[in-house]
Formats: C-alpha cells, sequence, structure tokens
C-alpha cells in the first residue's frame, strides 16, 4: 500500500515540475515573440499620439483608454481566432491578408502625407475641435489603424512559436496581446500627459523643477508634433515592409532581394554597418510604401465614393 502511494506521490512530483517546465517554456516563448514584434511596437507607439495631438486636455486619457480597448478587442476577438485558424488549416492564406492591410497602411500613411502639403488633415484636425461625433470617427480611425499594426505584430508573434502545439500557442499569443497593448498605450499615455506634469512641476518651490516643469510644457507640443511625422512615416515603413517581405515570401524575389543587396553593400562599413543596413531596408520600405500609397489614393480619388468623400471634407 504504501509503496503505491509513494509511487504516485512520485507521479504527482513529476507531473508538477512537467507543468512548471510548461509554464517556464511558454513564459519564454511569449517572451520571444513580444521581443520579435518589437519594431512594430515602436511603430504602434509613434502613430497612436498624433490621434489626440490637440484634444482637450480632460479627453486625452479617456480617448487613449478608448483606443487601448479597441486595440485589445482587435487583438483578442478578431486578429487571434482568424490566424489560429488560419495557421492551423490554410497558413498560405496569412501573407495575402497581410499585405491587404498593409495595403491599406500604405494608404492611410500616402494620404496624410498629400494632406500636410495640401494643408488639409482629413482625419485628426476635424476630431480635435468638434464634439463626440467627431470624437467617435477618430477614434474608430485610430482603432482601424491599429488593426493593421497589431495583425502585424500578431503574426510576427505566431511565426515565432510555430513550433508550439495548439494550446500553448494560443495562450502565448495572448499574453503577448495583452503585453504589448498595455505597454504600447501606456506610455502613449505618459508622452500626452507629460505637459501636465511639467505644469504641475513649475508650481513647485524648487528653481531647478520650475525650470524643468518649463522645459517639459514648451517641448511636449513639438514632441506629439514630430510623432505625428515619425507615425505617418512608420505607416509607410511598417506597409511597405510588409509588401517586400510578403513579395518575396510568394515568390517574387528581386524587389526584396534588391533592397537586400543594398543591406550587404554597406553591412560591411566598420562600426556603423549595422545601422547603415537598417537605414537602407527602412527607407526602401517607406519609398515603397509611399509609391503603393500614392497609387491606393489615386485610385480612390478616381471611384465615386473617393470624390464623394473629398467634397464632404471640403
Amino acid at each position: 500500500m504504501s509503496a503505491g502511494l509513494f509511487a504516485l506521490l512520485d507521479d504527482v512530483a513529476a507531473l508538477a515540475r512537467l507543468a512548471a517546465a510548461s509554464v517556464d517554456d511558454i513564459g519564454a516563448a511569449a517572451g520571444r515573440a513580444t521581443a520579435k514584434a518589437a519594431g512594430v511596437v515602436i511603430d504602434d507607439t509613434a502613430v497612436t499620439p498624433q490621434y489626440v495631438h490637440g484634444i482637450a486636455a480632460e479627453r486625452e486619457l479617456p480617448i487613449i483608454k478608448r483606443i487601448a480597448i479597441g486595440s485589445l478587442r482587435n487583438k483578442i476577438v478578431f486578429i487571434l481566432p482568424a490566424i489560429m485558424l488560419l495557421s492551423q488549416f490554410a497558413p498560405w492564406l496569412l501573407t495575402p491578408i497581410l499585405m491587404l492591410g498593409a495595403t491599406y497602411l500604405c494608404y492611410e500613411g500616402a494620404e496624410k502625407v498629400f494632406g500636410k502639403f495640401l494643408h488639409h488633415e482629413p482625419h485628426a484636425a476635424p476630431a480635435a475641435t468638434v464634439g463626440p461625433d467627431a470624437e467617435r470617427f477618430m477614434v474608430t480611425g485610430a482603432i482601424r489603424t491599429d488593426f493593421i499594426l497589431s495583425a502585424e505584430i500578431m503574426v510576427i508573434a505566431l511565426n515565432e512559436v510555430a513550433d508550439q502545439s495548439f494550446f500553448p500557442r494560443l495562450i502565448i499569443l495572448i499574453v503577448v496581446a495583452i503585453v504589448i497593448t498595455i505597454a504600447v498605450y501606456g506610455v502613449v499615455a505618459g508622452i500626452v500627459k507629460m505637459d501636465d506634469v511639467g505644469l504641475r512641476l513649475t508650481q513647485r518651490s524648487s528653481a531647478f523643477v520650475q525650470k524643468i516643469g518649463r522645459g517639459l510644457v514648451a517641448g511636449m507640443p513639438k514632441l506629439l508634433s514630430a510623432l505625428s511625422v515619425v507615425g505617418t512615416v512608420a505607416m509607410l515603413w511598417v506597409g511597405g515592409h510588409i509588401l517586400l517581405v510578403g513579395t518575396d515570401e510568394l515568390g517574387w524575389h528581386w524587389p526584396y532581394g534588391l533592397v537586400h543587396h543594398g543591406e550587404e553593400y554597406v553591412h560591411h562599413v566598420a562600426g556603423v554597418g549595422g545601422v547603415l543596413a537598417w537605414l537602407v531596408n527602412t527607407a526602401a520600405s517607406a519609398v515603397v510604401g509611399l509609391i503603393v500609397g500614392t497609387v491606393v489614393v489615386a485610385i480612390v480619388q478616381v471611384l465615386p465614393f473617393g470624390r464623394k468623400d473629398k467634397h464632404t471634407d471640403a
């Protein structure tokens, strides 16, 4: 009897060790997947603040909260089930779908570029000054743009854990979705409220602290404007990069091969080769994104609904 009890205890201990190892493996895999998607996380962080630029201070955090909830819903309710099913039954569809999303991202970026040249902001400016309807329109636009970036984040994470079985892969992707959403929108909230922090610092007794506060108050509008530009470039960069990689995976190798040769050409420069290679890839991706986005903008303007939207905005 005692021998059977000890054997049972040994089995329980072995199962506990196995479960602990599985948790450790899932945690490590989630960490790798999150790190792999870090580049897109930076893009997402740069894109989002432009949607609250010029918004009344008391509305900034509620708007960011709404966008964050929409982003998490994008990842867990829509993207996660889709990519899990596709990876299980039709993995070849993931790349074309991601490329369609990238094309929309290029369109958004190109539209903003032309809007700046024409002194016409199609989305952000009205929402900054009008009431709840315009705010809802702006939040919807931000969540729509986030959908593309979230899709790329989740697909990159999926590729990193493709060797896992179904349920560990599902858990890892849920962890990645939650961690990245909290990280991105936590940083965004900190950025857009930094001017309020600066204002409070100006009311302190220390002259040095007041000087820091004045610097924050004066610098944050410039930082937000700069992030708006970075966000627009990030749309083109991310969209163009997805298209380059996607065409390569689908068998059309020369566009990405040309960029890769450019990277190799500068990679051997002593000390700065890695940075130059990254810049070549980023610049080429942004140019591709701008070209594709310009074509889509032109097509949309020719279509009846495109002309109607333009007339309405005017």
